[in-house]
């Protein structure tokens, strides 16, 4: 393989795999049951708060 293969390569096959990654990272929160974890990770910083 030469450079041209390469880059051919990373420019079809590798912007499809990056989308397929960055699609199933932006889903990843909203997946089914992670509801409670997710309210957990956004409420951590106030566990110990006193005015609550």
């Amino acid at each position: 393989m030469n450079y041209n293969d390469l880059r051919h390569f990373a420019d079809s096959w590798g912007l499809l795999a990056m989308t397929i990654l960055f699609l199933g990272l932006v889903a990843w929160p909203f997946r089914k049951g992670s509801r409670r974890r997710n309210e957990e990770a956004a409420t951590v910083i106030f566990k110990d708060d006193e005015h609550g």
